[in-house]
């Protein structure tokens, strides 16, 4: 117990000090790549309905069987991507996976809608594949410290680039130029993606980091004593994201409410605010030192519950535009944490020659919840949108739950 002591005592006293912090070439060249794959896909996505079913003519009901192949195949595809990392190398499987990404561009170029959906599903894929490892390098470029600082800025760059597809979405749409052309140009910004991860150098860790190895040698001898806990915690955050995600709706459903109480110009803004939040607030709270798990708690999966019930509240309660802005500014600012604090708490619990495989069930976890949220909550919003947002703030309310309870015992240094 003396040792343990005179471990945490010691730890405690290297976090606090003054480390440099800067976005090294990793981690400036990963988030990059997230910055234009987003640029890319994020256009795509936002189109593929109206290419799908206006367009090449395919049923509602064609669209969502689509919907649900993409995202709920993709929890395999996932995973796999992540053991194949740790197996064979996360830069290799990163660049892999990123490299065909650009198939979802070569939407414009369907004929019928079947070919139109492999496309979509074989892009979404190709993206679910790469991101665990991607996560993985972003967690070896820094020290241990700074991880939750570099899974900041990744959601920076990440969410920066889908602000920025929608903007010139909307520029281009309103010169009149055709989707389909527009749908093709995005295969620009996905190159640029896949040719930012080949200047990643797949190294274990950043060694310009000051006192690196000194604070991973004291937690490597303090591994066994926090090693039930971070096996906890490990656990807390898959549940907690699976739980996360059956309640992680589709944006489409608070753009369509906000349209309904007032008009569809304010519904798309709305999906703006959310973004500007989200990625402001992804970056600052990587910048805290504070305890992982009672922040993505209470932070996030709490305050994304709060907000999810005061929309379907103020549908009901037919509140102004300005008192929805703000309310989706509130699910924003979850998202933002739970899209920083998730990855990072992963890396911190993982050991590193599975970490791949670790990100990988993070993100396999994500995709089922989400798959099954938007059948649900699409069922629920039919009957009564409230009862969609309460099924919703019920579920992110027990994921809070869940890691308060499973991390208790984590102790961050």
């Amino acid at each position: 117990m003396k040792y343990i002591k005179k471990v945490e005592a010691e730890t405690k006293k290297e976090m606090k000090k003054n480390v440099r912090w800067y976005i090294n070439k990793n981690v400036l060249f990963i988030s990059l790549s997230a910055f234009f794959a987003d640029l890319g896909y994020q256009t795509v996505v936002g189109l593929f309905p109206i290419l799908l079913v206006l367009i090449l003519g395919a049923s509602a009901e064609l669209l969502g069987i689509a919907s649900a192949f993409a995202y709920g195949g993709g929890a395999a595809i996932s995973y796999l991507g992540g053991i194949l990392g740790d197996r064979y190398g996360n830069k290799k499987i990163a660049i892999l996976g990123n490299s065909f990404i650009p198939v979802l561009s070569f939407i414009a170029l369907a004929y019928n809608p079947i070919i139109a959906i492999m496309l979509f599903t074989g892009g979404w894929w190709a993206r679910n594949f790469r991101t665990p490892s991607r996560r993985a390098l972003q967690s070896k470029s820094v020290s241990k410290e700074n991880k939750t600082r570099a899974f900041g800025v990744l959601h920076l760059f990440d969410i920066g680039g889908g602000m920025l597809s929608i903007a010139i979405l909307i520029i281009l749409l309103a010169f009149n130029i055709s989707l389909k052309i527009i749908v093709i140009l995005t295969i620009i910004p996905l190159v640029l993606s896949t040719a930012s991860l080949f200047l990643v150098h797949d190294v274990e860790h950043d060694k310009n980091y000051k006192n690196y190895n000194n604070y991973n040698k004291l937690a490597e001898n303090d591994a066994n004593f926090n090693n039930s806990s971070s096996r906890n915690v490990f656990k807390g955050v898959i549940i907690a994201t699976a739980l996360y995600g059956f309640s992680s709706y589709s944006f489409a459903f608070p753009i369509l409410t906000i349209a309904e109480r007032s008009n569809d110009l304010f519904g798309i803004a709305s999906y703006g605010i959310f973004m500007g939040v989200s990625a402001i607030v992804g970056y600052y709270i990587g910048t805290k030192h504070s305890n992982p798990v009672k922040i993505l708690a209470l932070l996030g999966y709490l305050v994304s519950s709060i907000g999810a019930f005061l929309l379907g509240y103020s549908y009901m309660t037919n509140a102004s535009t300005i008192i929805m802005y703000i309310i989706v500014a509130l699910l924003g600012f979850g998202m933002g944490v739970i899209e920083t604090i998730e990855p990072a708490l992963i890396a911190l619990v993982s050991k590193s020659n599975k970490e791949g495989r670790s990100m990988g069930a993070l993100s396999a976890s994500r995709s089922v919840g989400i798959f099954t949220a938007n059948l649900i909550m699409g069922f629920l919003y039919v009957l009564n949108p409230f009862d969609s947002y309460l099924y919703a703030a019920i579920v992110a309310l027990c994921a809070s739950m869940i890691m308060l309870f499973l991390g208790k015992k984590f102790k961050y240094y």
